[in-house]
Order: C-alpha cells, then sequence, then structure tokens
C-alpha cells in the first residue's frame, strides 16, 4: 500500500501499489521514455555542452530512442571527455547511427526510498538517515528530489521538490515500524518517479529484508524493464538479495554493499558522482523487419571503441 503525507506537485501520485494489486495502474505508464521519445523533426536537437544546465530539448519526425550510459575505468572512476565518435551503439546485434548526444549535467529528479522497518532499528537506521541526508547535500540546487519511507508499505514524505529542508525534515521524522515490502516498494518507487522530467533515479537503503511484499521479484524486474528509471540500491544489511543486483544491471544503474557506515557514504558519494558525468546517446532504429503494432523487446548494447572501458546502460526496452 502506498501513503501520501502531503499531496502536491506536478502529478498525481495515487495510490500506485494498492492499484497494482487489483490489476491496474496508479500512475500513467510509460513503454520506457528512455526508449521512446515522440517529438517532431529530427533536423533540430538543442544539446548542452559538458557543464552546462540547460535540459536536452529533441525535434524529431521518427522514433527517437535515447540511453543514458556510464562509462568507467578498470578503478571504477568515471570516464569524461569522450564524445560521439568515441561509442558504438547496437540495438538487436544490429550497430545505430547516434544522432543525438550530449555529456555532461542533465536535469535531475530522485526517489530516495529508506527502508525504517524494524528490521532497520538502530544503528542502520540511523547510519541510512544520515547517509541520506549528505547524498541530497551533494546534489545541485536544482536537482529535485523525493523521500520515500518504506515498512509494510510506501510513504511519500515529501513530494517530488527542490525543498531540501522539507527533505531533511523527513528524514530526521523516521522511526522503525512494521515489517518490509521490499519489492513492492520497489515497483512504486519507479512508478512514482517515472512521470517526473528529465533523467530519473531511484535509489533504495534497505537491509534486503522482504517479508511483507505481494510482488515477487520477477515482477519487479518486469516493472523496471518497462519503465525509464535508473536504480540504485544499496544493501545495509548482512546479505544483499540477488534482486538489487539484478535490478540495477537491467536499468543501468549501480548496487551496492556497504559493511557499515562509511562505506554507505561511500556508496551514496559514487552514486551522486555517477549521475553527474553521464552520457546521453540516441538514435533511430534502422530496423530490418516489418513494423508491428504489438509491442517487443529490443536489446541495447553501448561500447566504447577500441577501448576497455566499461559501460552501464539499460539493457533495452519495448516498443513497436
Amino acid at each position: 500500500m502506498l501513503k501520501t503525507v502531503k499531496p502536491e506537485i506536478e502529478y498525481t501520485p495515487g495510490v500506485a501499489s494498492a492499484m497494482r494489486r487489483r490489476g491496474q495502474s496508479g500512475l500513467p505508464s510509460f513503454p520506457a521514455r528512455g526508449a521512446w521519445l515522440l517529438a517532431a523533426g529530427l533536423a533540430a536537437a538543442v544539446l548542452p555542452r559538458a557543464g552546462t544546465r540547460a535540459a536536452p530539448q529533441f525535434a524529431s519526425a521518427v522514433n527517437l530512442v535515447e540511453v543514458y550510459a556510464t562509462v568507467s575505468d578498470r578503478t571504477g572512476a568515471p570516464v569524461t571527455g569522450l564524445g560521439s565518435a568515441d561509442f558504438e551503439v547496437l540495438e538487436d546485434g544490429r550497430p545505430q547511427a547516434i544522432q543525438v548526444f550530449a555529456a555532461g549535467d542533465f536535469p535531475l529528479s530522485v526517489a530516495l526510498a529508506i527502508d525504517h522497518s524494524a528490521s532497520m532499528a538502530g544503528s542502520r537506521l540511523r547510519a541510512a538517515a544520515g547517509a541520506a541526508k549528505r547524498f541530497l547535500a551533494r546534489l545541485r540546487p536544482e536537482d529535485q528530489v523525493m523521500i520515500l519511507a518504506v515498512s509494510s508499505d510506501v510513504t511519500v514524505l515529501a513530494p517530488l521538490s527542490r525543498d531540501r529542508a522539507a527533505h531533511m525534515q523527513a528524514i530526521d521524522g523516521l522511526r522503525p515500524w512494521s515489517a518490509t515490502s521490499l519489492n513492492d516498494a520497489v515497483i512504486a518507487g519507479i512508478d512514482l518517479i517515472q512521470p517526473a522530467r528529465g533523467r530519473r533515479g531511484l535509489v533504495i537503503l534497505s537491509d534486503g529484508e522482504d517479508r511483507y511484499s505481494e510482488a515477487r521479484p520477477q515482477e519487479v524486474l518486469a516493472r523496471a524493464r518497462r519503465a525509464d528509471v535508473l536504480v540504485y540500491p544499496i544493501a545495509v544489511g548482512r546479505a544483499a538479495p540477488p534482486l538489487f543486483a539484478e535490478v540495477a544491471a537491467l536499468t543501468g544503474g549501480r548496487s551496492f554493499h556497504p559493511r557499515d557506515g562509511k562505506a554507505i557514504d561511500r556508496a551514496l558519494t559514487d552514486i551522486a558522482s555517477e549521475l553527474r558525468t553521464q552520457y546521453l546517446l540516441g538514435y533511430a532504429p534502422a530496423r530490418h523487419v516489418p513494423a508491428s503494432p504489438e509491442a517487443r523487446w529490443h536489446s541495447i548494447e553501448v561500447r566504447v571503441r577500441g577501448s576497455a572501458l566499461r559501460v552501464r546502460a539499460r539493457d533495452g526496452y519495448f516498443g513497436p
């Protein structure tokens, strides 16, 4: 079940998880916006250069696929300074011509979900809450954030906004309560942040002990595949559930299993840094099969030409 503490923002969250259990959708369900941008006239693409703050604006007479990619070296450090010619994009194994490219900072909307169930009581919750507040301080003032509390249901403590004081107050108010519906929380978090503008991310801090969910892990992965949200799960318990690594990998995010409070801080520092150093690649799919009205899965692979650099990006999308 999803609760909203304060009504608000640019869209109406609704009760995503409760409606989902009735076979409905609490929010608009988009077939991967990072998959399909429908606009008018490819000739005019207004893009920011590295370090600028303007949002990418696309104009296209065709369906354009956009992919956010993170490039890192062998040590895991972000790699900057690459250009469009350095990248190779394949869809369903076929090379694609990159028609839109941007590097640097992009508008960011983040859902920060914190597990405050009984199993998080004590040092775990204190460490997670403290690290979450320091993560907020590392974001740019124009970045939008919503705060979600996860226990047997999901509560919107602070709606999507740039109001850092409200975000901090929401985190300060967390108290241990009930069991954990972790799978349901991941789906609800994706549903809540999907309608936001710009690049969307879901950061989850949890001990990974799911005791209350109705959704199965396969349902979480299926929902993540149909959305365009980078998922960054941080397991603060003794073990990290396999779901964390799987949902991070397919969305282009990254999972973490820190051992102490300092390591939680480092994980969130890495996430904040990564979100500032990504690349946006756009292409119009060159297809060799007739278009179909049925949505089907299209795999995506992004590489840096002639290098051993690691690239993380979503692994595909559903589209016609």
